[in-house]
């Protein structure tokens, strides 16, 4: 049977964002970066698994119904009855720019586990996707780990995005130690220019590149926001220039671009040459720019 689908796993969170100055009513947003990618993912057409922990409260129903409406398959994910899924609250200052207030977990502890993760989903797709939000805590890490070992077993792709979140790490010396450490067992990383400079500790984009070069990552694409993105394969750095547009809200547009480049590895397997990598590098910048176009996340 021919492989089909991309394998995610990872934390739901919903946005709340501000709809008012006065920060006094929100409007409730399916939110979280893995799930940006599961979603897109089958927004392509390709099958698309999502591994997580839910609970029984109407937040969880808004987001099984939310990722259900998507077609995004949730058949393995876990029930917890105390899980709570995060919240992050989104302000508007005085001259209504958005911004980060607080992020709120009332259940730090509640992830799929390693006992709960299930081998079938992993059998029967193309790529396994994961980012560094399930790495932080040591329950998601050890589940991560099994995730891994399946899909290596199956042998899948390996995608990563480091997406580093800084506030949920003890430090920022284990943060880097530990994403480093998992960079090293994907086919497919993306991180953002700004990602690169902190996990090689470098001030520059050329050096920056120069150091994580030595860790052979077989396909690695950083994104450069609105000056577009690059991409290393081997000796072959390929820039694509940012596309203007009419931009509205950035929130997601990482996970976008991930979707995209997903999409093309899923669809054409590897890039064959340095077109090939131009092309791909080309469709997911293009894609991130567009989402940047509306307002929320998906």
């Amino acid at each position: 049977m021919k492989k089909q689908g991309v394998t995610s796993i990872g934390e739901v969170i919903v946005d709340f964002i501000a709809t008012d100055p006065f920060n006094t009513t929100y409007q409730q947003l399916l939110g979280g970066a893995t799930v940006n990618v599961a979603v897109g993912i089958r927004r392509y057409n390709i099958p698309s698994y999502y591994l997580c922990c839910l609970g029984k409260d109407e937040t969880s129903t808004f987001v099984r119904e939310k990722l259900m409406s998507e077609d995004v398959n949730l058949s393995f994910c876990s029930l917890h009855p105390k899980k709570k899924i995060c919240s992050v609250f989104v302000h508007l200052n005085p001259v209504g720019d958005r911004y980060f207030h607080s992020y709120i977990n009332e259940t730090p502890d509640e992830w799929i586990t390693y006992e709960e993760l299930r081998k079938d989903p992993f059998m029967s797709s193309k790529i396994f996707y994961f980012g560094s939000g399930t790495l932080f805590h040591p329950t998601a890490r050890k589940t991560t780990e099994l995730a891994l070992h399946y899909a290596l077993e199956e042998k899948m792709w390996v995608a990563f995005d480091t997406n580093i979140r800084l506030k949920r790490w003890e430090s920022e010396g284990v943060c880097r130690e530990t994403i480093l450490s998992y960079i090293k067992k994907a086919d497919i990383v993306k991180m953002a220019e700004d990602e690169l400079l902190f996990l090689t500790e470098t001030k520059t984009l050329e050096k920056g590149l120069e150091l994580i070069a030595k860790m052979d990552i077989p396909y690695l694409f950083i994104t450069k926001g609105k000056d577009g993105a690059c991409a290393v394969h081997k000796n072959i750095i390929v820039q694509v220039p940012g596309i203007p547009v009419n931009t509205l809200d950035t929130t997601g547009a990482g996970d976008a671009f991930m979707a995209a480049l997903l999409s093309c590895f899923h669809e054409k397997g590897i890039p064959k040459n340095e077109a090939g990598l131009t092309d791909y590098t080309n469709f997911a910048n293009k894609a991130a720019a567009i989402s940047t176009t509306k307002f929320g996340s998906l």
